[in-house]
């Protein structure tokens, strides 16, 4: 398993296109993840505290917790490969 705050700063940093990539991976539908969205913002809202998006996938049963790190990685990797790339200032 991952390091919680690791996974804490890739989600916070990545949150929408971890369902993005879920979705293009063919893990979970477009449909899937706006309601999987919407729940967390729901959360959000009423004050229950942030959720991470794949937790929710998980607890939804949408999502194995080995899918959730495939994504991850897939992200991890893209994020590797966005900052490697030349020309780009680092903050």
């Amino acid at each position: 398993a991952m390091p919680t705050d690791v996974l804490k700063t890739i989600s916070e940093k990545y949150c929408p296109r971890f369902g993005q990539t879920a979705v293009e991976m063919g893990f979970i539908t477009e449909a899937q993840l706006k309601e999987a969205l919407c729940h967390q913002i729901e959360e959000d809202i009423s004050g229950h505290g942030h959720r991470l998006l794949g937790t929710i996938l998980f607890d939804k049963e949408w999502m194995t917790s080995d899918q959730i790190e495939k994504v991850l990685n897939a992200l991890l990797k893209r994020m590797r490969q966005e900052e490697a790339k030349p020309g780009r200032t680092k903050k």
